[in-house]
């Protein structure tokens, strides 16, 4: 399928706004690109019962969290949401949407996770953050006000990376019991000349050497970049894991990767849907004020992360 009107309409919208490459600018110059573009983008704010900032004790130091809430009763399921931005942009602002869209169609509490940022904070320092986020927020559930028995964690990009993640480090640390992963356009793998990284190179937003330049900021080249919390797909055992959801977009240099992943977690016998949106680009399901099809993933996510607590 050509690419979508609306994808097509995203793109040059955000072209028009003429920012560099982020591998032409400093990390903290990129950070205020992706503020100033995201402030430019038309939103679609949806209501929520309450939203609270807060923090918790990360690992190193405190680290913001922002809460939100359906209602005011108490026993809601529980969402951690990580954003995306290559592991180096992003913070509580990033995915506003997403948390909003989320805890109303979950009807859950969702937790979004300001994880320390790469190059400053390199591997494993954002996976180490959400996990210890997630740990908290289940230890916590009373005060919180929250079911802890069923919890599922969600992300775009670098943040569905970080999703998978979370759900693969509390299997193997026999951490909290994670019923669903949704992984939106997730980063899995660092192999660039996947088919995909050849054909979606630029055009499309996010490109090959952006994706390059985010894995240096993040693990360097050395030995880290293998570790299956850095490269999911270098996991030598995916069996009993939570239950997936990876949705992935036509025009993503991503996509052969989410695919790769999604038939791997089917190998090892988890239940995963693994779907791809034609005519998309990277990081769609975001942009639900604009894209319909954005709106179609974060329902079909719900549904799914509504089956696996059912399961519970």
């Amino acid at each position: 399928m050509p690419l979508h009107p609306q994808s097509a309409d995203a793109l040059e919208k955000a072209a028009a706004m003429g920012f560099p490459p982020v591998t032409d600018v400093t990390p903290e110059e990129a950070r205020d690109n992706a503020r100033i573009g995201r402030s430019a983008i038309e939103a679609e704010v949806e209501p929520v019962g309450s939203v609270e900032d807060s923090s918790f004790p990360g690992p190193k130091s405190e680290i913001p969290i922002r809460i939100y809430r359906p209602d005011d009763d108490e026993g809601h399921p529980l969402v951690m949401l990580f954003h995306g931005g290559g592991w180096v942009i992003g913070d509580l602002d990033a995915e506003d949407t997403t948390a909003r869209g989320t805890c109303s169609r979950v009807n859950a509490v969702v937790v979004s996770v300001d994880y320390r940022l790469a190059p400053e904070t390199r591997f494993p320092g954002a996976v180490e953050d959400c996990y210890e986020a997630t740990k908290w927020a289940v230890e916590n559930s009373d005060s919180l006000g929250i079911d802890g028995s069923r919890v599922a964690t969600t992300g775009t990009s670098a943040g569905g990376n970080l999703s998978g993640a979370v759900s693969m480090m509390a299997r193997d640390l026999n951490g909290p019991a994670i019923s669903h992963q949704v992984l939106f356009c997730p980063v899995i793998d660092f192999d660039f000349n996947r088919q995909s990284y050849i054909e979606c190179a630029e055009g499309y937003g996010l490109t090959r050497e952006a994706m390059i330049w985010y894995w240096n900021q993040y693990t360097g080249t050395g030995e880290d970049r293998s570790n299956p919390y850095a490269a999911l797909i270098k996991a030598s055992d995916l069996s009993g894991l939570p239950d997936a959801t990876i949705i992935a977009a036509q025009y993503d240099p991503l996509v052969d990767e989410a695919v790769a992943y999604g038939d791997a977690l089917k190998a090892a016998g988890v239940d995963t849907l693994s779907v791809v949106y034609d005519g998309m680009t990277h990081g769609f399901n975001n942009r639900t004020g604009v894209i319909d099809a954005a709106k179609e993933a974060m329902d079909q996510s719900a549904e799914r992360i509504l089956s696996s607590f059912a399961k519970v």
